[in-house]
């Protein structure tokens, strides 16, 4: 069975403030509630969340476009949806 295509949340990223070690779970799929996060709305979808570790305490900014090329983080790809 091939994956659903992810779902555009947003077409801008979510900055998010991340102390060094947190783990959070990026939504790949777009249809979370709780974006950037997973909320296990990808059942059946074929497509799973991505872990994600902060490797120092600072600000993040989440692809909510789901098409970025560095996921979980925004790489700008959203400026050609």
């Amino acid at each position: 069975m091939k994956p659903a295509e992810p779902v555009v949340a947003a077409t801008a990223p979510m900055v998010v403030e991340l102390k060094e070690g947190e783990t959070v779970w990026w939504c790949a799929c777009g249809r979370s509630k709780s974006q950037p996060f997973c909320d296990g709305s990808h059942a059946g979808t074929g497509l799973s969340p991505r872990e994600f570790v902060a490797t120092r305490t600072r600000s993040y900014a989440f692809c909510c476009c789901k098409q970025t090329g560095k996921p979980p983080l925004c790489d700008g790809t959203h400026n050609r949806i």
